[in-house]
């Protein structure tokens, strides 16, 4: 096999925020010898190595010195099939959407509320995503990946993930040295529906929707709320929802009464969309960047500004929010 990447390479087109970037090299990687190859070219040279999906959670704010590889491993395999479930072991550059529509069409349910987030089946597990009502680990069964330093595929039980709100072990102590090289699905062949979401309840009050009507209702909030990064650059939720105390939340209740929380394990989960938009940052812009007027989570750039003009944009939403209400959000793509 030829490994022969390419140099000075644009990025642009890589990221969800499509900010100007380069890389000295860049490289795609279609199956496990090509993406070990790459390994091996970036140690030999001493260069950083950045391994991306399909960019949609990734800012990218100068130049890229090292080696990129776009990971496009394919393929989705049975493992194990019974009468309720199965089993599935599914290629991280398999595009998240597609895989989603796959499963409903077979016949294998409990991703349909996560249907039409940007992305890739390997960044799934990384950002352990999460929408209406359902986060991806509570289908995953075990994650595999390679090291930099250890090309041999390792395994992680679903356990040993370390998930958590909008986190994973491959945020902390794996973070930039594992590369996501497939996931393992166990999936129902009964349909259990999850109405959780004040919207899908709503929606389907005093009815029992399918699988399908709820995955069409999904495809339909989210596209009137969320552009998509191919139409309108974003990284879609730029910050996570904030948890604070019962005290901190009883205080800002003072102040503004109708504040929506929502209790959690761990304290108080607050809106950070409502945050942003009680500040009025759906009115504020800067060089074209702006908190998108139908989710002021997500920061849109319509005119593929620099990267530092995202993230001073974003940094003074932050501050803002700070002075105003002591509350720190946290950045949630990937930042380079």
């Amino acid at each position: 096999m030829t490994f022969a990447p390419q140099p000075d390479a644009p990025l642009q087109g890589h990221s969800g925020m499509a900010t100007p970037a380069k890389a000295a090299w860049l490289h795609t990687a279609s199956s496990l010898a090509e993406l070990q190859a790459a390994q091996e070219f970036a140690a030999q040279r001493e260069l950083d190595l950045l391994v991306l999906g399909e960019g949609s959670n990734t800012v990218f704010t100068q130049d890229f010195s090292g080696l990129v590889v776009l990971n496009q491993l394919r393929g989705i395999r049975m493992v194990e099939e019974t009468a309720d479930s199965v089993l599935l072991d599914v290629a991280a550059g398999e595009n998240w959407h597609q895989f989603v529509i796959y499963c409903l069409e077979q016949g294998w349910f409990g991703l349909e509320n996560l249907a039409l987030i940007p992305g890739s089946v390997g960044a799934a597990p990384m950002q352990n995503i999460g929408a209406y009502g359902v986060e991806v680990k509570d289908s995953i069964q075990s994650v595999t990946y390679v090291t930099h330093e250890q090309p041999k595929e390792q395994m992680l039980n679903a356990q040993d993930c370390e998930f958590e709100y909008r986190d994973s072990v491959f945020k902390h102590r794996l973070a930039g040295s594992a590369t996501i090289t497939s996931v393992r699905f166990k999936l129902s062949k009964y349909a259990q529906v999850n109405l959780s979401y004040a919207p899908l309840s709503d929606r389907f009050k005093n009815s029992s929707p399918t699988a399908r009507e709820v995955f069409d209702a999904v495809c339909q909030i989210r596209s009137a709320k969320l552009p998509l990064p191919a139409e309108l650059p974003n990284c879609g939720s730029f910050f996570k929802n904030p948890v604070v105390s019962e005290v901190k939340f009883k205080e800002l209740q003072e102040e503004c009464p109708e504040i929506v929380g929502f209790e959690t394990a761990d304290g108080i989960k607050l809106a950070a969309a409502w945050l942003i938009e009680r500040r009025g940052w759906k009115e504020k812009s800067l060089q074209g960047v702006r908190v998108h007027k139908e989710q002021a989570l997500v920061i849109t750039n319509p005119n593929r500004s620099a990267g530092e003009i995202v993230m001073k944009y974003a940094h003074q939403i932050r501050q803002d929010i700070l002075d105003w209400s002591g509350i720190e959000l946290e950045v949630e793509p990937r930042i380079y």
